[in-house]
């Protein structure tokens, strides 16, 4: 480990010693990266996502609470709905003499079973794709939801309820064979082959994606305002592996409620760019993407006209950009170094709208030459792989203000 690595594990922890966390020094040293070791990434994302609070004395009894109300969720929301066995008083399929699963009445258990069913699957089909590059979301976890997995009680995973909704579907697409819209309609066309993709694990295991769609379940359940959008399991990728990587096994244990409450405050703070009516206002998308091009035309005005000319609008880019806080543009570990910097930026991703101008102009001289074609392909698949190189220069065009 080489001298400067060592004395910067010790700057860490030396604010993180104290008996209350000195925010503004912590973000200064988050912002130029913090280091694995020790597991000190997992606990300054905590203090910077406002999960953990600045007075370390509070700390254990803050996530003693967190982490029961997590296991209260997953009582209520997954256990619950989906009981298997009738010893607990209640079999599923007589939940109440009144209440069927053809209960017209919005207030039916069965109406929110089936509805809940949809967000479902779509978390489902996205969260078996997280980062297909690396084996890890695959692979089983070492602390798997014994509260679910019990084998006493057999209760309903929600894996065990996206197959059998799916072998559901399709037995009305066959049976039916007239009533084809069906088929074609539902979604969950594409689900039996991924399905069928993945090794399954055997009893009593669970991989991580699993634990993944079950923090988004609970999100959506909670949040039914804005319930589940495609992409927000990119942004629970990175926070999730990051936490389920701890090297500290009693932090590393808990990744999942951890996650969840880090995740719930990440999107307090960017959940109006998954809002569709928003997308105009202030705080919407639209806004954030144009203020992109105006910070690009303070910088570069050259570049800033010529993607004008080629009619490039930043919704052909910056909108995955910014919504996805760039994870879907570098490998996993860079993403996540440049979350250490967007998550340490007290103005709150007023710093991504630098890294973007700066992924811009550091392309400048290809997108100068290029066509349109040209052009979008490069900023649909961005070419640079040094995220060092972009935000040292993202920090250049925040200096040069």
């Amino acid at each position: 480990m080489s001298r400067l690595h060592q004395s910067r594990i010790a700057d860490f922890q030396e604010v993180l010693g104290e008996p209350t966390v000195a925010l503004t020094k912590l973000r200064e040293l988050c912002f130029s990266g913090i280091p694995f070791d020790g597991g000190l990434r997992c606990l300054c994302w905590k203090i910077l996502l406002n999960y953990l609070p600045l007075e370390k004395a509070l700390w254990s009894s803050l996530l003693k609470k967190q982490r029961d109300l997590y296991s209260q969720f997953l009582k209520e929301m997954i256990i619950q709905p989906g009981i298997a066995k009738a010893n607990l008083g209640v079999s599923r399929e007589d939940v109440t003499l009144e209440d069927h699963p053809l209960n017209p009445n919005p207030d039916s258990r069965w109406n929110t079973y089936f509805k809940d069913n949809e967000v479902l699957l779509q978390i489902d089909k996205d969260v078996r794709r997280l980062y297909p590059d690396m084996a890890f979301f695959q692979r089983p976890t070492d602390y798997p939801c014994l509260l679910i997995l019990d084998p006493q009680n057999e209760f309903e995973t929600l894996r065990r309820r996206v197959e059998q909704t799916t072998l559901k579907s399709q037995t009305v697409a066959r049976n039916r064979s007239g009533v084809t819209n069906v088929s074609s309609r539902s979604p969950l066309k594409t689900t039996p082959s991924s399905l069928s993709e993945y090794e399954v694990l055997p009893n009593g295991c669970e991989a991580h994606w699993e634990v993944v769609e079950r923090i988004l379940f609970i999100y959506a359940k909670l949040n039914p305002g804005i319930a589940y959008v495609q992409g927000m399991n990119e942004i629970v990728g990175p926070l999730y592996y990051t936490f389920a990587t701890d090297p500290n096994s009693e932090w590393k244990e808990h990744a999942e409620a951890d996650t969840f409450f880090c995740f719930t405050n990440l999107m307090a703070e960017i959940r109006d760019n998954f809002i569709k009516s928003l997308d105009d206002s202030q705080c919407g998308i639209t806004y954030k993407m144009e203020k992109v091009y105006s910070t690009l035309k303070e910088k570069d005005v050259e570049l800033y006209l010529k993607l004008q000319e080629q009619n490039i609008k930043p919704q052909f880019f910056a909108f995955r950009w910014l919504t996805l806080l760039l994870s879907q543009e570098f490998l996993l570990p860079d993403v996540i170094r440049i979350w250490d910097s967007l998550f340490a930026d007290d103005k709150r991703f007023d710093f991504l709208l630098l890294v973007c101008c700066a992924m811009l102009t550091l392309i400048r001289d290809q997108l100068l030459e290029g066509d349109f074609t040209l052009n979008m392909r490069l900023l649909q698949d961005y070419p640079i792989s040094d995220v060092h190189l972009i935000l040292k220069k993202a920090k250049e065009l925040q200096d040069s203000k």
